[in-house]
């Protein structure tokens, strides 16, 4: 038997035939490697949605790379022998096949990274790791871009690759005379609603993922979340075409409406592509060409084209090198000693709350929601309410298909928790609900007043708001794009302690 030059590890996250790690793949001489193992659904309480997309879109891209003719070993969370965890799996197909090292694309877990170059020590392998060119840019990049800044913020480092890439630039200045458009890009749909909304892109589940569904039932019983309405795109095929659905049915009206709520509905103008692309089933360059042609051809608007590419050349690359130059300290970062415990309504949706219910139960139902549902629904309820940064991200990365730490990390403890203490964000994204009612029909149906902060018919959102503003209020003076809302604060308990003047 031959030696075996590299096992090649790929990951769950890592579906992609033209990763770094396969580049100069030898069969005569290399092993790929792929293991399927509870770990990764119970480190923290995967949703059943979560890991029915992982280990689907794994198996899918198993049989691709079989049908490639490449030898590969992988094996599947029921197997008798499986040890539940990656350093298990990989520990026992070392002394099985004994390679002479280990070799992969750059993962998108600190946790994992750690335990895999763990195993690679204990046995004395090289581990190799090759840069993820699935991204535009490197982690290098970014740390050079963030070298002597006190502040990372998004919009400097976007320009930098808006230049670098040239994508939406002309004569090197972008295209419109503008580098963003989020004025523009603000709507709500008003009294009458978003109207006739184009079909959700869904995808029946074929053998594989009918199997693999049976197995998450049975195994993960107890895990939150429903399996009934399944229907990500699990193969790079499936992808493409949500892509091109997007393109041609949502992306002309993404921008106006993007942040944009509405009760009952989950799907609205958003792209639902994060899920592929997080998987490596996209790749960012062919999602950002398709919109920037879409623009070229007049088929939609500069505002939505640039708002979108945004989140993907800028937004995506920005979190990742937010998430690799500043781990592992991030995660236990707290600036607002926030210590309170996640509600227990985050699991099941029982609460009064409409905007917060109707999130939730989504979230449960689909393993989605959308960025403003996160950031000032879900999110805003918890930051003012002083849960505890890391719970709330434990929950993030548990219930949503498209959460792998390096993107949900710093979106929840940076942009949406304000734990890094400004970091990221210039200011908490604190709002009363207010925010929501102008966002949405919630608060019509809801049984709280969004423009009452005290008595029984309060909205909660508004209650917590003044509290949050006074437990900071120390801190927050400090900011000056809190200045004006502290003043308010100020204002309003002064009015409060005034005497009242006799008829």
């Amino acid at each position: 038997m031959k030696p075996l030059r590299h096992l090649v590890l790929v990951l769950g996250d890592q579906l992609d035939a033209n990763a770094s790690a396969l580049q100069d793949f030898d069969p005569q001489q290399d092993l790929l490697w792929m293991a399927e193992v509870a770990e990764e659904s119970t480190h923290v309480w995967s949703s059943r949605q979560r890991t029915t997309v992982f280990l689907s879109a794994m198996r899918h891209f198993a049989q691709q790379l079989r049908e490639r003719g490449l030898p590969l070993h992988y094996t599947v969370l029921d197997d008798p022998a499986n040890t539940g965890t990656l350093a298990g799996e990989l520990s026992r197909s070392l002394q099985l096949y004994q390679p002479q090292s280990l070799l992969m694309t750059a993962p998108g877990d600190w946790r994992v990274l750690q335990a895999l170059r763990g195993v690679a020590s204990a046995h004395g392998l090289p581990l190799e790791i090759r840069d993820d060119t699935h991204f535009f840019s490197t982690v290098r990049d970014f740390d050079r871009h963030a070298q002597g800044r006190k502040q990372l913020r998004l919009e400097y480092f976007y320009r930098e690759l808006r230049q670098r890439t040239g994508i939406l630039m002309q004569d090197g200045k972008p295209v419109g005379g503008q580098w963003n458009y989020d004025v523009e890009n603000r709507g709500s749909f008003g009294k009458t609603g978003p109207g006739a909304l184009p079909a959700p892109t869904r995808f029946a589940p074929d053998d594989i993922t009918r199997e693999v569904i049976a197995l998450v039932q049975t195994r993960f019983a107890t895990h939150p979340g429903s399996l009934d309405s399944f229907g990500w795109p699990v193969t790079r095929e499936q992808a493409l075409l949500a892509l091109d659905a997007f393109i041609a049915q949502r992306l002309p009206q993404f921008g106006q409406y993007q942040d944009a709520l509405w009760e009952g509905e989950v799907w609205l103008y958003h792209s639902h592509l994060s899920c592929a692309l997080n998987l490596k089933l996209l790749d960012p360059r062919e999602v950002c060409s398709a919109a920037e042609a879409a623009w070229q051809s007049g088929h939609a608007p500069l505002a939505a084209v640039e708002g979108f590419i945004r989140q993907i050349l800028g937004w995506r690359e920005y979190v990742r090198g937010i998430y690799w130059t500043q781990m592992p300290g991030y995660l236990e970062r707290n600036a607002m000693n926030a210590t309170a415990p996640l509600p227990d309504f985050y699991w099941t949706g029982d609460t009064d709350m409409a905007c917060l219910r109707d999130a939730i139960l989504q979230t449960l139902q689909h393993g989605y929601a959308h960025h403003i549902q996160r950031l000032m629904v879900t999110g805003l309820y918890a930051l003012l309410t002083g849960v505890d940064p890391k719970q709330l991200h434990q929950w993030y990365l548990a219930v949503y298909v498209d959460a792998v730490e390096w993107v949900e990390l710093p979106n929840t403890l940076g942009m949406s928790q304000y734990a890094d203490g400004g970091l990221m964000a210039s200011k908490p994204y604190i709002a009363t609900g207010k925010y929501i009612a102008r966002m949405s029909n919630h608060c019509q149906g809801c049984r709280y007043n969004p423009d009452l902060s005290s008595g029984p018919d309060a909205c909660p959102f508004t209650v917590h708001y003044w509290a949050y503003l006074r437990r900071h209020q120390a801190t927050l003076a400090r900011n000056p794009r809190m200045a004006l809302q502290v003043k308010n604060l100020q204002r309003r308990d002064a009015q409060a302690l005034s005497p009242v003047s006799p008829r």
